[in-house]
């Protein structure tokens, strides 16, 4: 990567670290990477309103390959020193969205200055935080007759500098779930008057280890409660309306989909018993990702060609990426730079994106575009 491209590529990704912005709020965020595309690249930009993509055209019968970055942040208080802090109290970009953003601006500029042999498109994502941006997005593999797809992830655990993969499924399927149960009010001192949803909660979070146990399922699941709310602080009233909520996550889309129906049939169930209104809603759905054999095999091939370490991880990651809305409709695979192996995780205070490691995943995608 040419030095100073790397340098417009770090100082980028320290302005849009000043500048979080969360999921679906991303307006200055996108507005900023087109100024910055505009500016330096000669590629023609489509704005599709909350997302927009850059096209490298090399000719019509070329093929099309495509790299996606996300550019949304977190809901974080940023405690760090750093000169480019973020200006944005409870807002911060700890998941390394700019470092992703910065990446893709830089291979941006490295095949706009020296040409390619195929028609290159750069997405540019929102919303991936909570699922929300590759379900729009996605029309952008059929309009464009995408053949390939990559992206990259900065992940700690991993040696320094390093790119990881894994055939198959890479990211468990996940998505946000809440039980509502409504009964009637009662005095406390007559409960039997009215209906309270708290013995029906209690019997379906009881009877999640069940649902979850390794002998029923393939892979990996998990139901994790994240907030019960049962009526009010008031000594003198029973309860009448109360949720659960819980994220559901599995290696398997089909076994995500069977302990969802699992968790309606018993709260129905539980409902009928005790006479209460039941209903469901759901958030932040994101697939499983599963990465091609052959987009992994081209990955394996250019990472032994330019000398990069090259790393096969054995098990798919519990948390999700909505990157596998786009491995559905064509081939792709989502590969993971290494951090360090002690280096802050994600989603932590202390986590800021490495700005060298902005020039690895730069030179792995020039080198697919190059075979």
């Amino acid at each position: 990567m040419k030095s100073r491209n790397f340098e417009l590529a770090k100082q980028l990704r320290h302005e849009l670290h000043e500048h979080p912005e969360l999921s679906n709020e991303e307006v200055w965020s996108k507005a900023h990477l087109i100024e910055f595309l505009k500016k330096h690249t000669k590629l023609e930009i489509v704005d599709k309103g909350l997302w927009f993509y850059a096209i490298y055209k090399a000719g019509e019968n070329k093929k099309n390959i495509a790299f996606r970055a996300d550019f949304d942040a977190l809901p974080f208080n940023e405690i760090t020193d750093l000169p480019y802090k973020s200006k944005f109290p409870g807002v911060a970009h700890q998941c390394g969205h700019d470092g992703h953003a910065a990446g893709l601006c830089g291979l941006a500029l490295e095949v706009d200055q020296n040409g390619a042999d195929k028609n290159v498109y750069f997405l540019f994502q929102h919303a991936e935080e909570i699922g929300d941006g590759a379900v729009y997005c996605q029309s952008f593999i059929k309009e464009c007759n995408i053949e390939e797809i990559y992206a990259f992830h900065s992940m700690s655990g991993f040696e320094y500098n390093s790119v990881n993969i894994i055939d198959g499924t890479s990211n468990c399927s996940s998505k946000g779930m809440t039980i509502k149960l409504e009964g009637s009010p009662a005095h406390a001192s007559q409960p039997e008057t009215g209906k309270n949803p708290s013995f029906a909660i209690a019997e379906i979070v009881r009877a999640i280890p069940d649902f979850i146990s390794p002998e029923k399922n393939e892979g990996i699941i998990l139901s994790t409660v994240v907030n019960i709310n049962v009526g009010k602080k008031a000594f003198g009233m029973s309860a009448s309306k109360g949720e659960v909520s819980m994220t559901i996550r599995a290696l398997y889309e089909k076994e995500m989909d069977a302990l969802q129906k699992n968790l309606e049939d018993i709260a129905k169930s539980e409902a009928e018993k005790y006479g209460l209104k039941v209903s469901f809603e759901y958030q932040d759905y994101f697939p499983e990702t599963s990465n091609h054999k052959e987009t992994n095999d081209n990955i394996r091939k250019v990472c032994k060609e330019k000398g990069i370490l090259l790393n096969e991880f054995t098990e798919a990651f519990r948390g999700s990426e909505d990157f596998g809305y786009y491995t559905k409709l064509t081939k792709g695979s989502i590969c993971y730079i290494g951090n360090g192996i002690d280096y802050p995780h994600v989603h932590t205070n202390e986590f800021d994106f490495r700005d060298e490691l902005i020039e690895t995943p730069v030179e792995l995608f020039k080198g697919l575009i190059e075979l």
